[in-house]
Order: C-alpha cells, then sequence, then structure tokens
C-alpha cells in the first residue's frame, strides 16, 4: 500500500522543452521515495513512451469535451480507481516537488482526517533536464533564490487530499483557467481544513509558453476558461488562495491572520458580477478596489 498517489495530466511530448520539463517535474516526484506511486492521465502523443521511460503508470483512457479537451472530473475518478496511496496528489505536469512533500502532508493527515493542502508557486526558467543525483535539493533551492519568482495567490496548480474528498467535480476542461479556482470555493465551503502551505511546502513551476493552444496564447480568455467558469456556477465562485482560512506554518495548521489585502480581496468578491467583465459605478469600484489591492501586496503593505 503506497501513501502517497501523485497524479497528473501531461501535455504532449512532441515538443522538445514541454518534454523536458515534464520528465523534470516527474522525477522529482519519484524523488518522494518508494511510498509514492505515480499515474500519468491521457493519451498525448508520446505519454505512453515517456511513462515506460519513466517506470510509471500510464492511464490512457479518459472522457474529453466537446473540444477533445480531457475532463478534470475523469481525470481525477480515473486517479481514485486506480491508486493505492491513502493520499492523493493532483499536479500539474510542469511543478516540481521537494522530497519534504510526503513528510509535510503526513504530519498535517496526523493532524486531521479532511484537509486539502494548495498553494503559490515559483516560477524558474529551467531548459534542461535536471539531474537528480545526491544535493539536488540544495542547488535547486538556490537557484529558485536568486531567480526564482513567487507567482501570485491567483490559483493553485496542485491539491493534495484525502483520496476520498473531491468525489464529485464539474466536468472541467483542464489546461484552462478557472477550475483550480472552484476547487479552492469547495474547498472553503466544506467542512475540510482548507489549508494554504506555501509558507511550508516549496514547489517550483518551470516557465513554457503556450504554443498547445490557439494562437500560443495564455488561457485566461480562451473559449474553454468561460465555459470552466460558467460550469463554476460563475466568476463569484473563482475563489483564490487569499480566500483560504488556515495556512501551514512549521507543520502546524493555524488560523489564516486577518490583513488589509484579504480584506480587500473580500469585498471585490462581494463586488464581483457573476459575468467576468461589467459596466457602471459597481464595475469601477471593483477595478479600483483590484488596483489598491495589488499594490498593496506588491509593496508587502497589506
Amino acid at each position: 500500500m503506497k501513501k502517497l498517489t501523485v497524479f497528473s495530466a501531461p501535455k504532449p511530448f512532441s515538443d522538445v522543452h514541454i518534454g523536458t520539463i515534464q520528465r523534470n517535474a516527474i522525477r522529482s516526484w519519484l524523488q518522494m521515495g518508494s511510498e509514492v506511486e505515480v499515474l500519468l492521465i491521457g493519451d498525448e502523443p508520446g505519454l505512453a513512451g515517456a511513462a515506460h521511460e519513466l517506470g510509471v503508470t500510464h492511464i490512457r483512457a479518459v472522457s474529453r469535451n466537446q473540444h477533445g479537451t480531457p475532463l478534470v472530473s475523469a481525470i481525477f475518478q480515473a486517479a481514485r480507481e486506480a491508486a493505492q496511496g491513502e493520499l492523493l496528489l493532483f499536479s500539474n505536469t510542469d511543478i516540481i516537488f521537494f522530497p519534504e512533500t510526503l513528510p509535510l502532508a503526513l504530519k498535517v493527515r496526523e493532524q486531521f482526517a479532511e484537509f486539502v493542502l494548495m498553494g503559490q508557486r515559483y516560477d524558474l526558467e529551467l531548459r534542461s533536464e535536471l539531474d537528480f543525483v545526491s544535493g539536488w535539493p540544495a542547488r535547486l533551492r538556490a537557484e529558485v533564490a536568486t531567480r526564482g519568482r513567487l507567482h501570485p495567490e491567483g490559483g493553485s496548480d496542485y491539491f493534495l487530499f484525502p483520496r476520498h474528498l473531491y468525489s464529485e467535480i464539474p466536468d472541467f476542461a483542464i489546461g484552462r483557467a478557472g477550475w483550480d479556482n472552484w476547487m479552492i470555493y469547495h474547498a472553503v465551503q466544506q467542512p475540510w481544513m482548507d489549508i494554504n502551505a506555501s509558507a511550508d511546502l516549496t514547489v517550483v513551476h518551470q516557465n513554457h509558453d503556450y504554443a498547445h493552444l490557439s494562437k500560443g496564447e495564455g488561457h485566461q480568455r480562451h473559449p474553454e476558461t468561460f465555459e470552466n467558469a460558467d460550469l463554476a456556477g460563475g466568476w463569484r465562485k473563482m475563489y483564490t488562495l487569499m480566500e483560504l482560512r488556515h495556512r501551514l506554518v512549521g507543520g502546524r495548521v493555524q488560523q489564516a491572520p486577518w490583513s488589509l489585502v484579504r480584506f480587500l480581496r473580500g469585498l471585490e468578491r462581494w463586488l464581483q458580477p457573476d459575468e467576468l467583465e461589467g459596466s457602471g459605478l459597481r464595475w469601477r469600484l471593483l477595478i479600483l478596489l483590484r488596483q489598491l489591492r495589488r499594490r498593496l501586496t506588491h509593496t508587502g503593505a497589506g
């Protein structure tokens, strides 16, 4: 019986850089030890060969939407059915985890039966395959300290939770914006411990372009992002890490402290219409609040 199952739905391995960073991510997951298994879900080009090369489990079948994009609900269901781990960790396939991830998760599990860990990432430019020999965590941390950039608290690239949670998820399109925000919203609405693990859990996002999407643009205004928002119940349910009620510090869970930034974010959420954009006084006030919050966040004054 494994203690943790890491699962993901990779992009095609046909692009050299995407293939490199995905292999880096998967190899980092395997570095957590023999109590961790890895499931790769989907039938994207090159995925079967990469799974065989890396010695991880490949689950080919996954339901897709009308655009041919894999469904988050199907990915999570496939993982739950195949997983041996008592804990599940969904991760985007460009995220590197450090070996202390599993001990940290088990420590939280000792404290709570139902919890979800999520958090910020550090963005880092990596163009070559990492060498996972002795001392690699310290070397990578040094690179993060010198070249990395902490990503804003807009969403989360990972969710770590006991396997019985998130049993029902709308049919979101993977790889488009919005679905991770609903995951945060859903956790906050439940009697679970919704936990921002950013202070204790360092994760590294390897920068990449969006050539796999139409016109090579980001996913924030992709048509399927708007479909995800509709499935979530509107933009008011697009929660961020700022909405989380708890945080992990030194291996212990504590209440998230009050801050002006979090207060302003709450006002933004109250003013947000169900659609992405609006007009009139309410919308102008929302924009002003958002600009103020971002300025305070940037200066660290909130």
